[in-house]
């Protein structure tokens, strides 16, 4: 209601009768109006634009100068991001303004940096793992030392003949192959461990004996062999002399217990010798060295030719018979221990009480280059 009385205030100053004037504010004061209707007044033409103070005239006619126009509000301030972009805008690119206030081309937008892959099942199937490359040059690393170390010892006659180049060059490699062992647990691998190991090169002294009898003429050190069960906790050493007329086998067989991942502790239990294997056929090398003079066996050679018939017969007779069987006393000279210090599918090198032991397992290609 406020505005109608607004209005009928108004109305005798506008109207040039009073009278008039007066009976329209009476009617438009008395006139219900609804709730919520506002009555308005028409503004005069020609008065657009001016303020409702300056187009009314006072009590003398005058009209009053016009109000000052208020300044226009600013837009609100929108929040730019480093490039000048409207951060509600999404990815909008900056508008820069030329010498002239006018706005100019966009500026090209800065390539976003690509996002990482994401690690997926076929990433991770087709990434090589970090520590492949290293094994593999680790591994071929300890074959070229395997290879050396069998070329080194060859001739040597397991060591017995062996120079002390020879043996300086062997402790070299056997100290780096060492140095890089895959099996720091070799007891506890007895896929690996366990096999027939034949002898490639020693440094023990009790074996002297029969390294020296193989260094005659007449007589070969054939094969020394050990023999390992990680079931049945049992170690056998074998070794095996061959002569032009028989060949003579012996053993020892021992028993053992873990000490440590790498050390075990061996009692030997017996001894045991086998018959001998009669050659059918008596194979004389041609000539033998003796004291540095080469001797021709040729003329002995034919005298044993009529007796072949002889050792056939000889030799069909002793093959059937069992071994003999020895105990051995169980005090502290049966006793002795064992160390493996390098361990994998073909090598073993192993230290014990007496010296260093290198072996190739049987069946290894590393045989094939003796």
């Amino acid at each position: 209601m406020a505005p109608l009385f607004a209005a009928a205030s108004l109305l005798p100053v506008l109207s040039p009768n009073p009278a008039a004037a007066g009976r329209l504010a009476h009617g438009l004061s008395s006139r219900p109006t609804r709730p919520g209707f506002t009555l308005r007044l028409r503004r005069a033409p020609g008065s657009a634009g001016r303020g409702v103070e300056g187009g009314i005239p006072d009590e003398w006619g005058e009209r009053s100068p016009p109000a000052p126009e208020r300044p226009s509000q600013p837009d609100p301030a929108v929040d730019d991001d480093e490039w000048g972009r409207d951060a509600d805008a999404g990815n909008s690119r900056p508008v820069v303004a030329d010498e002239w206030g006018e706005p100019g081309p966009p500026e090209p937008e800065a390539p976003a940096a690509a996002d990482p892959p994401s690690p997926g099942i076929d990433d991770d199937a087709s990434a090589p793992a970090g520590g492949e490359p290293q094994e593999d040059e680790a591994a071929e690393r300890r074959e070229d030392l395997k290879r050396c170390l069998v070329d080194t010892v060859y001739g040597s006659e397991l060591g017995f003949r062996a120079s002390s180049e020879v043996r300086g060059e062997v402790v070299e490699l056997v100290t780096q192959l060492e140095a890089t062992n895959p099996t720091p647990a070799p007891v506890e691998a007895p896929d690996l461990l366990d096999g027939n190991w034949i002898l490639l090169y020693t440094a023990y002294s009790e074996l002297l004996p029969i390294l020296a009898a193989g260094a005659t003429p007449f007589v070969k050190v054939k094969q020394i062999s050990q023999e390992i069960d990680s079931k049945s906790m049992t170690i056998v050493n074998a070794s095996t002399l061959s002569t032009p007329f028989a060949s003579f086998s012996f053993s020892a067989t021992a028993s053992f217990e873990v000490q440590s991942p790498s050390r075990i502790e061996v009692q030997f239990k017996e001894g045991s010798f086998q018959p001998p294997a009669i050659s059918s056929s008596v194979d004389l090398p041609e000539q033998v060295d003796i004291f540095g003079q080469k001797i021709s066996l040729g003329p002995v050679q034919q005298a044993l030719n009529p007796l072949q018939q002889a050792f056939a017969s000889i030799a069909g007779t002793i093959s059937g018979q069992p071994p003999l069987k020895v105990s051995i006393p169980g005090n502290s000279r049966g006793r002795s221990w064992l160390l493996t210090t390098y361990l994998d599918k073909d090598l073993r090198i192993s230290r014990g009480d007496g010296g260093l032991f290198i072996l190739a397992k049987e069946g290894s290609p590393l045989l094939d280059q003796l």
